[in-house]
């Protein structure tokens, strides 16, 4: 397990960003999360965050996957302190962090998001997973919830006899390794030889097509992962675009939380009604140069739950 106290880092706010599909906070205050073939358990308080995996695993993957050592408070204090708009937003979101995920996952997940909403993306992806992605299993630590106050016996009843040692440790304590079986992201070579309409089992409707084009395309090197993941945001957008069924959207969203490129800038509908609500001129990518796209989530977020109160239940978002 690893301790860590982190500024400016919101689970709950990333899980409900729509940036990652396939994380979900499945007790209060404790999130699991899938990326690639890897799961981890993570439990969060205020800025006190449990990572319930070893240091190297930590240190190798999830502190780069959060983008751990950005300090996103310099890019807040880059805001205009007369658009009252942001600065609402970025206060709403200040834990938000653009995520680095996986590009074959990041590519299948934006072309399912076409036409959708989170909780039926969550759905698609999870489903295909269950299908076509290997099964895995990983042993974490019991969770114990913090400060949990033991119950009182009811008056006159005694304590237990305590067990006898071969007894007790058959019993799985707080803190005691579980298993966690799932399903890791299907690979291209489990989708490419699939027929076009194959994943309208999975719910993705006519987007089926677009994720079995797009595995054939990896799987052929007609698209090379490696290749985009190395080239500039121009370029790799460029390659992006080749792709059936991808946009501009899609692939700006390919662009920053896959690849990183924080000048990347998504317009979907919300962002397009933010623009015309509170941009009119167009926004300020100048001032913004080089990190719109984390504006961009900010901005995003707000307009998705800001203007109204939420309350997440597990994976759904629900108006109180």
């Amino acid at each position: 397990m690893v301790e860590k106290e982190i500024e400016n880092f919101s689970l709950a706010q990333i899980c409900r960003s729509g940036q990652c599909f396939r994380m979900e906070e499945t007790e209060d205050d404790l999130f699991t999360i899938y990326a690639g073939d890897r799961c981890i358990k993570i439990w969060q308080n205020g800025k006190s965050c449990r990572f319930y995996c070893g240091e190297e695993e930590y240190d190798e993957f999830w502190k780069d996957y959060f983008d751990l050592d950005n300090d996103y408070s310099v890019y807040m204090a880059q805001a205009n302190p007369n658009d009252a708009y942001l600065n609402r937003a970025i206060a709403f979101g200040s834990g938000m962090r653009i995520l680095k995920q996986d590009l074959w996952e990041m590519i299948v997940s934006f072309l399912i998001s076409q036409q959708n909403n989170i909780v039926r993306i969550r759905r698609c992806i999870a489903n295909i997973c269950e299908k076509y992605g290997e099964e895995k299993v990983i042993r974490v630590p019991e969770c114990p919830k913090e400060n949990q106050e033991q119950p009182s016996l009811p008056e006159g009843i005694q304590e237990p006899m305590p067990l006898p040692e071969g007894d007790r440790q058959l019993l799985s304590s707080p803190g005691e390794p579980r298993e966690i079986r799932y399903h890791a992201f299907p690979a291209p070579e489990a989708l490419c030889g699939l027929p076009e309409d194959a994943l309208k089992e999975c719910n993705l409707g006519y987007r089926s097509k677009y994720v079995v084009r797009a595995a054939r395309s990896v799987v052929t090197g007609e698209f090379d992962p490696e290749a985009v993941s190395a080239m500039s945001y121009r370029k790799a957008k460029e390659e992006l675009l080749k792709l059936f069924g991808v946009g501009e959207k899609v692939a700006d969203c390919i662009c920053l939380f896959a690849l990183h490129h924080l000048q990347a800038f998504p317009m979907d509908t919300h962002i397009k009604q933010a623009m015309a609500e509170h941009y009119k001129r167009g926004f300020p990518n100048r001032r913004y140069r080089g990190f719109q796209g984390v504006m961009q989530q900010y901005i995003f977020y707000y307009e998705l739950c800001g203007k109204k109160e939420y309350i997440c239940e597990g994976t759904k978002l629900k108006e109180k």
